[in-house]
């Protein structure tokens, strides 16, 4: 059972994620609750509005740590640096772009943490909701648009929606997971918001190859796609091997450094290669043995 000092940790960081949506109505959208109770857990009633498994689910939208003196510190490395200026642009602009690099380098957490602190930017892990249905139902649920209801309408409202806002972005992470259907429908939404949305698709070097596979197999919509997301690849990792050792070391160096690790990073990078996903789970490890 969640204590009340952590409930209200959870509840704290509704209030300011809140800040991020029009209305309190699509705030409980997003966070799947209802308008009632969202409205009483805002007033600061923590026991008996809903169940222990919501405020899980809550904490979990709202990525609050349940346990404590595990804050995670996001770190402003070169890839989170790259990142987000490519995304306050395609934001005021209303342009797009695709990010393809390797993985491991902190490209789903300065996505993921853009989109906390920026209003009207939406963060989507394709990996989830491959089909077409899921990918626009749940873009619509970020927004605060009712993703319920029948398929056509929840298209129609989103796009109607995404109009009607300043300066909308959509983050599509895991791109290359996304069913055809899906890109395909992708397209069709950039064409129903074209000027009006920012669109920023990322993803490994699997999203490039894709794309490109299914170009020149002239699969009928990745050419067209292609084009609307700027007929490019953006990435930030150098080429070469030993540029890419130094890269990694001084990406390792800072996050290791914030976060309190006991090894230095040639040790780190040795356990994780580079990896800050892996760099992540070797200093929790070295949390719990302290």
């Amino acid at each position: 059972m969640l204590s009340a000092e952590v409930k209200q940790k959870i509840l704290n960081q509704l209030n300011i994620h809140r800040g991020n949506y029009t209305s309190d109505t699509k705030h409980a959208r997003v966070l799947d609750i209802n308008t009632a109770q969202y409205s009483r857990i805002k007033s600061g009633e923590l026991e008996r509005v809903i169940s222990e498994t919501k405020w899980i689910s809550l904490a979990r939208i709202l990525n609050v740590q349940l346990q404590a003196n595990r804050v995670w510190e996001t770190v402003k490395t070169e890839t989170f640096n790259y990142i987000t200026i490519q995304l306050e642009s395609c934001q005021n602009r209303s342009i797009s772009a695709i990010f393809c690099d390797i993985a491991g380098i902190g490209k789903s957490h300065t996505a993921k943490h853009y989109a906390e602190n920026n209003q009207n930017a939406v963060y989507i892990d394709c990996s989830q909701v491959k089909s077409k249905q899921k990918l626009i139902r749940k873009i619509a649920r970020e927004f605060g648009v009712d993703y319920t209801g029948r398929y056509s309408d929840v298209y129609e409202d989103l796009v109607y929606y995404v109009q009607t806002i300043p300066t909308p972005l959509i983050i599509l992470d895991e791109a290359g997971d996304l069913d055809y259907s899906a890109f395909l429908e992708l397209k069709a939404l950039w064409n129903a918001t074209e000027y009006l949305c920012g669109w920023y698709m990322m993803g490994a070097d699997g999203l490039e190859q894709k794309i490109n596979r299914q170009k020149d197999l002239k699969k009928v919509g990745y050419t067209e796609l292609f084009d609307r997301y700027g007929n490019g690849y953006k990435k930030v990792t150098p080429n070469g091997k030993d540029a890419l050792r130094d890269f990694n070391m001084q990406q390792i160096a800072l996050v290791s450094k914030a976060n309190k690790s006991n090894v230095s990073p040639t040790v780190m990078y040795g356990k994780t290669l580079g990896s800050l996903r892996k760099v992540r789970v070797e200093i929790e490890k070295q949390h719990l043995a302290a």
